[in-house]
């Protein structure tokens, strides 16, 4: 039987995983020595005791979280979060334990502190190095498993762009198989990698050991083949992956989630699920409390130029959409003579006659916006989101524009990507507010800390005003 795999590791992918637990374990054990040394504090019998529960603990919840399984194909920040998630558990029942005994006095909260603080980077290093070095290695062909794909459609050639640009992966592409004729119209127009024949071809040339991987990425309709061809490639020894063509629908975040022991796939889902939403809210917490200890004195010079610049209320509570779709209070320094909160409400325009002299000013520099990062620190709103607009534009335009709601799988926000791009001010056009929606659902798709964090930089040095902001 003839094997076109150069697969040198994974025959011992077992023995690897195992080399990988007692480096883990060397490295908990040489930082905790470390941070002794640095202290010039001797090796003690009372340190050895959580060192060896550190090791235990790190090896059995990060088999937890797949830290031992094989990382091919895996992004950097899909290997770095599960060690540092195992690593943030770990020294969590350390001191919860060193709590419960009262065993904290017996060590030097210097040295457990700094030991705590190194550990985790020098894990992650060690696996990066690990992965370059074999990253280099499959690009020179060793280590690789040969690749087959079963369909032409958009998501076969999706998967095909993805091995050939990523020859890290040490993923050969041999070819796709279809079954369908040559000259059908969903047939791809440029497919990475040449078409090899049918399904019975797949199966014939999978069973003489031609394939270690398949990925089976056929429309969803085709669910009879499906099975067919999974029930014929259970008599062969390749790895079988689906690929359900989810491309066919606007993807928000999707992923696995487990219902009991049944398996679901989430089409539109917040990115702001488990520890990324306590990421963001602690982002939001931070961030709005030093901007309001900043902004409080000019806040209250702007209240009281509002007052005295024309009659009516310093603030202006406007009822809009939140996360979810609840109705929300977002608080504005009033900029017109009116304060329009009902089921029609006209956007402002330029030269707008409602607009005050002094209401002019604020919407111009967006300081108007101010007592939005209020709504932040009580958690309705985000510093970083798509902006909030009127209850009755969300109305009108979600009946306009398709996905239009999606924007509220998030908390609004004070600025966002939409804004930061110039896509702010009057929606005259509908093409406008497509626009707007466009980079909205691109943020949600997209989010991560550093792009929030970029954002708000842009804002503070161009987002303030603009030629559409009045």
């Amino acid at each position: 039987m003839k094997c076109s795999s150069h697969g040198a590791i994974r025959p011992h992918s077992s023995k690897l995983a195992f080399l990988f637990r007692l480096s883990d374990g060397v490295i908990i054990s040489l930082t905790l020595l470390t941070a002794l040394f640095a202290r010039g504090i001797p090796v003690a019998d009372q340190y050895v005791l959580p060192a060896l529960l550190a090791i235990i603990l790190f090896s059995f919840i990060g088999r937890s979280f797949s830290i031992y399984q094989s990382q091919r194909g895996v992004t950097t920040t899909q290997l770095i979060w599960p060690v540092l998630l195992t690593w943030g558990i770990t020294i969590t029942i350390l001191l919860t334990l060193a709590y419960f005994f009262k065993a904290s006095t017996e060590y030097s909260r210097i040295v457990i502190g700094v030991w705590f603080v190194i550990t985790p980077p020098i894990l992650v290093l060690w696996r990066i190095s690990v992965r370059g070095i074999l990253a280099y290695y499959r690009t020179k062909g060793y280590n690789t498993r040969s690749v087959a794909i079963v369909g032409i459609g958009e998501t076969g050639n999706r998967i095909g762009k993805v091995i050939k640009e990523t020859p890290s992966f040490g993923l050969d592409l041999k070819g796709f198989f279809d079954n369908r004729k040559g000259d059908d119209n969903r047939t791809a127009k440029d497919l990475v990698a040449p078409r090899l024949g049918g399904f019975d071809e797949l199966v014939q040339r999978a069973k003489a050991g031609e394939f270690d991987l398949v990925y089976i990425a056929l429309a969803l309709k085709g669910e009879d083949q499906v099975a067919k061809l999974i029930t014929e490639l259970a008599d062969t020894t390749v790895s079988v992956h689906l690929v359900p063509d989810f491309f066919v629908f606007d993807l928000l975040h999707s992923r696995w989630i487990n219902l009991g022991t049944i398996p679901t796939v989430s089409v539109y889902e917040s990115p702001f699920m488990g520890v990324d939403g306590w990421v963001k809210r602690i982002e939001d917490v931070i961030l709005s409390s030093l901007i309001l200890l900043l902004i409080a004195i000019p806040m209250i010079i702007i209240a009281v130029g509002v007052k005295l610049s024309s009659p009516g209320p310093v603030l202006f509570k406007q009822c809009r959409y939140g996360i979810g779709g609840k109705a929300i209070k977002v608080w504005k320094f009033r900029s017109m003579t009116v304060t329009d909160n009902g089921d029609e409400i006209v956007q402002a325009q330029k030269s707008d006659a409602r607009i005050t002299p002094f209401g002019a000013f604020l919407r111009r520099t967006s300081l108007d916006e101010l007592p939005q990062f209020i709504n932040t620190l009580t958690g309705e709103m985000s510093i970083v989101g798509p902006r909030p607009h009127a209850v009755a534009h969300n109305e009108e335009y979600r009946k306009l524009i398709s996905g239009y709601m999606l924007r509220h799988k998030v908390k609004p926000g004070i600025t966002g990507w939409a804004q930061v791009n110039g896509w702010r001010g009057e929606t005259e056009a509908l093409d406008k507010m497509e626009k707007r929606v466009e980079y909205d659902l691109i943020y949600i798709r997209n989010w991560s800390l550093w792009w929030d964090l970029k954002i708000v930089f842009r804002t503070v040095l161009t987002g303030f005003s603009g030629k559409n902001a009045y």
